[in-house]
């Protein structure tokens, strides 16, 4: 029997980390000793998310487990998610989107750091509405980067990154902060 504080401890970092994550991470990070350990604690939860009360769904594959929304709310969100096109970039919003801008790509992990706070939900409205993409990291597999496009430079005016109005002088004071390991390892609070 799974107990309801490892289900609830499950939830928490899926929902945190906002993306796929690995079997082996979950794992880890829930100090869970085996597979099948594992399979229980996903079957628990999963069994709970049945319910028609609940919004959420897992997303699993062998090697991958997302929390994601369920499908019939796919009219609802698509709703919600075009009229937040129309809306002005919130300053949340806009102060990742200058980070991605001025020291991209940069990971998740070293976007929260420098804001502060955990990006999921900027990114995922940054990433809607075509400012910014996703990028395999090439040094780590299984891992993205997070980009500026060029429909981005075009809204911008700029024809490249480097024509970004003191673009030097911004991207060596964030290159000396991406030199800094984060000092604290302890996940950041979800916000915007």
């Amino acid at each position: 029997m799974i107990n309801a504080q490892l289900i609830a401890r499950l939830e928490a970092l899926l929902f945190t980390h906002g993306e796929p994550i690995s079997k082996k991470k979950v794992q880890n990070v829930l100090a869970i000793q085996d597979d099948k350990e594992y399979e229980d604690l996903v079957k628990a939860f999963q069994a709970q998310l049945v319910s028609e009360e609940r919004g959420l769904a897992l997303l699993i594959t062998p090697e991958e487990i997302q929390l994601v929304t369920k499908p019939q709310f796919g009219d609802l969100l698509l709703s919600f998610l075009k009229e937040e096109l129309h809306e002005e970039l919130t300053p949340a919003t806009l102060e990742a989107l200058s980070l991605i801008a001025y020291g991209g790509p940069i990971s998740r992990a070293r976007l929260d750091f420098l804001r502060g706070v955990n990006s999921t939900f900027t990114l995922r409205t940054l990433r809607v509405r075509g400012l910014v993409e996703r990028i395999p990291d090439p040094l780590m597999p299984h891992s993205f980067l997070y980009d500026i496009t060029q429909e981005c430079l075009r809204h911008l005016g700029a024809s490249s990154r480097e024509a970004l109005p003191r673009y030097a002088e911004f991207k060596v004071h964030l290159d000396a902060a991406a030199a800094k390991p984060p000092e604290d390892p302890a996940p950041l609070p979800p916000h915007a």
